[in-house]
């Protein structure tokens, strides 16, 4: 599709505004669901009207030139002109360049969106799908095991990383993740996890796309109409059992010097990557601590006006991987992961997101998620990132409560 002597369909879409959809979740496929929501809000889709695979290490400057093709064949009508209406293509990508796992562009048949009190349908080539809320199936729960790095090896492994990291070997942070693993009944309606995740983790992107599925807290990247902006995550503690134990965890994370330079790393990586691309460019002067459920973290707010046209893709393929899922620097950090890690992380810790014809788009990395291989299989991913500083058994901790969101909504 990136050769510009292949054809590109030459799709026909029409946006039509509908009577407000009280939730987008009951309408989706239970066991193919393509979903990106936060708060309610965000876009879905039905069926698959074009499909586009990328593999390698320009799988997403491959998805980014193809999109572009796409686009400028397409005839497009949409009156309703909010984000995420008119033309858009889900995408998820592999963490790993070597990754076995297939990166992909979506284009559903039907796509439903919902912004600021608005509802919309959108038809790909006419498509006549029905679009109505269906009863949820059966329910079921399953239960996690470790997958091939568990508890102990882990701690190894933290331990290995960070005597690497002491020994002053051009390693300063690394980002070691480990692996549980469990299987989906037969037929088993996701949007039952989907609707747990959404309700219980309102604030992250809730996302379905390809088999992928999560709430994550970080945004990536998000471009609209000519402004930049993310939210970087670096840096966290469990919830307290009580309002002053939580207030306790929340101060001392705050002056943790271990997360806050955990944290300035990842900072550091996202504004190196979009500074090229903007000449404005602010970033929250210290973190804030960011309340979630399950988890205190560390975040910061970066934002700019893009003045190179570059588009949510473009931007995907400068930022990923970051610090905050990767390390620093990346490629010592890329080769400490490939040799502590026994599994292919497949798309834990890449992008997961959508764009538009306009080259905008949201985007946020697959964090708090899983993957289900064809066979049902789920494995579920959750990593913590490893200074100079770093215990094992609190990274261990670290991820225990990382891995909650997904254990609690399957199980």
């Amino acid at each position: 599709m990136t050769d510009p002597a292949v054809p590109v369909p030459a799709l026909r879409v029409e946006t039509t505004p509908v009577a407000q959809f009280p939730s987008l979740l009951p309408l989706l496929d239970g066991v193919n669901p393509l979903v990106f929501i936060r708060r309610g809000d965000g876009v879905a889709g039905l069926g698959e009207a074009l499909r586009l695979e990328f593999r390698g290490p320009d799988r997403i400057r491959d998805a980014a030139a193809a999109w572009k093709r796409i686009v400028a064949a397409a005839s497009i009508t949409d009156p309703v002109r909010l984000s995420g209406s008119g033309l858009i293509a889900f995408g998820a990508f592999s963490f790993a360049d070597e990754s076995a796992r297939t990166s992909v562009l979506i284009v559903p048949r039907v796509i439903l969106g919902r912004r600021d009190g608005v509802s919309w349908v959108t038809r790909i080539d006419g498509a006549d799908d029905v679009v109505g809320a269906t009863p949820l199936g059966a329910e079921y729960r399953l239960l996690f095991k470790p997958g091939a790095l568990g508890p102990d090896a882990y701690r190894d492994a933290v331990a290995s990383a960070v005597q690497r990291i002491q020994a002053d070997d051009g390693l300063s942070k690394a980002v070691i993740a480990r692996d549980k693993v469990g299987r989906l009944p037969e037929g088993a309606d996701l949007r039952r996890v989907l609707t747990e995740l959404a309700l219980g983790y309102p604030d992250t992107w809730t996302f379905a796309v390809d088999g992928l599925i999560g709430s994550s807290p970080e945004t990536l990247v998000r471009v609209k109409r000519g402004t930049v902006s993310a939210r970087v995550l670096a840096g966290s503690v469990g919830r307290g059992s009580d309002a002053e134990s939580d207030h306790a965890a929340a101060v001392a994370l705050a002056t943790s010097q271990k997360d806050l330079d955990e944290h300035r790393f990842a900072v550091q990586s996202v504004l190196d990557s979009l500074r090229p691309h903007t000449p404005s460019l602010v970033a929250s002067e210290l973190p804030f601590t960011l309340k979630l459920p399950n988890l205190w973290h560390l975040a910061s707010d970066v934002e700019g006006t893009l003045a190179d046209g570059s588009t949510a893709l473009d931007l995907v393929c400068e930022l990923h991987p970051t610090a905050a899922v990767a390390g620093t620097p990346r490629d010592a950090a890329l080769a400490e992961i490939g040799s502590l890690e026994p599994f292919d992380r497949q798309r834990w810790g890449g992008p997961v997101g959508w764009v538009n014809a306009d080259g905008d788009g949201k985007w946020a990395i697959a964090l708090r998620s899983a993957e289900i291989a064809a066979d049902r299989t789920i494995t579920a991913y959750a990593g913590a990132g490893i200074v100079a500083e770093s215990d094992p058994d609190r990274e261990l901790a670290e991820t225990t409560l990382k891995f909650r969101p997904i254990v609690e909504a399957f199980g």
